[in-house]
C-alpha cells in the first residue's frame, strides 16, 4: 500500500490530487454514452500543460467521436481476431516501440496478480486459455468506450520523446477523472501500429505510443469490481542522505 500522511493532515490541493490519483483505474468496460466535446477539450487543455523534454511536446492525439470509434472499433476486432491475437503466447506484435523483452521477479508477480484479478472478476477460471485469450480481445473493442484515442510521437525524438508522451498519457488520465471520466491506457492497440497507420493515415514519421479508450464507466460490470495494488514507497525510492 502507498505509505502517506493521511488527507487531514495534507493542503487541500495535495489532499484533492491524492484523491484524483487513487480513484483513478483502469476501466474494462463502459456506457455508450459519448463525453461532451467540451468535456474531452477540457481535458486535452490539463493535458496540455505536461512537461517534456526543451518543452518539445511531441504527443499528438487523434480523438475519435460517434461512429467514427464504432467503424473503427469493429475495423479493429476484426484485423485483431483474425490474426491469432487470442493467442498470448503467439501474438503477431508490430509495435513503433519495443515492447517488454519478459516480466521477471516482481514483475512477472505484479503481473500475474493483475492479470487473474481481472479473470476472476470476470469468471474465468484459471488455466482457461481460451476465456482468457477472448477477454484480452476486449482490447480491440476498446471495452465498449464511445471514445479512443491514439497517442503519437514523432520518430526523430526517440524514447525521449515516447517518455514525454507516457507524461501526456498520465495527464490526460488524470484529468478525465476529475471530470467523472473513465479511462484505460492501451498498449495492446500499438501493438496493431501498421494497422492503425493506415486506418488514421498517421505518416510514417509518427511513431505509435498508446491508445486511451474514454467514457464513462459501467459501474455495475464485473471487470470494473477489482483494483491493482502498489507497491510501499520504501520498496521504490532510496533516499541518500
Amino acid at each position: 500500500m502507498i505509505e502517506t500522511c493521511t488527507d487531514t493532515a495534507l493542503p487541500a490541493d495535495t489532499a484533492a490530487l491524492k484523491r484524483l490519483v487513487t480513484a483513478r483505474h483502469s476501466c474494462r468496460a463502459f456506457k455508450s454514452a459519448p463525453v461532451p466535446r467540451a468535456d474531452i477539450e477540457t481535458m486535452l487543455g490539463i493535458a496540455q500543460q505536461s512537461a517534456s523534454w526543451c518543452n518539445s511536446q511531441p504527443w499528438q492525439a487523434i480523438v475519435t467521436e460517434g461512429e467514427a470509434t464504432n467503424r473503427f472499433r469493429d475495423a479493429l476486432y476484426a484485423y485483431a481476431a483474425s490474426n491469432a491475437w487470442s493467442d498470448q503466447a503467439n501474438r503477431p506484435e508490430a509495435p513503433d516501440f519495443t515492447f517488454p523483452k519478459q516480466y521477471v521477479g516482481i514483475y512477472k508477480q505484479r503481473q500475474r496478480e493483475t492479470g487473474w484479478a481481472l479473470y476472476e472478476s470476470v469468471g474465468i477460471a484459471y488455466g482457461d486459455r481460451a476465456a482468457s485469450g477472448k477477454q484480452m480481445l476486449e482490447n480491440f473493442r476498446l471495452f465498449g468506450a464511445p471514445h479512443v484515442m491514439i497517442v503519437t510521437s514523432e520518430d526523430d525524438l526517440g524514447v525521449y520523446g515516447a517518455i514525454d508522451c507516457g507524461a501526456y498519457v498520465a495527464h490526460v488520465m488524470l484529468a478525465a477523472q476529475s471530470l467523472g471520466i473513465a479511462t484505460i491506457a492501451q498498449a495492446a492497440l500499438a501493438g496493431c501500429a501498421n494497422f492503425i497507420r493506415d486506418w488514421f493515415d498517421i505518416p510514417p514519421h509518427r511513431r505509435i505510443v498508446c491508445g486511451i479508450s474514454f467514457g464513462y464507466a459501467d459501474p455495475d460490470h464485473p471487470a470494473n469490481s477489482f483494483r491493482t495494488t502498489r507497491a510501499a514507497i520504501g520498496d521504490v525510492a532510496h533516499f541518500v542522505s
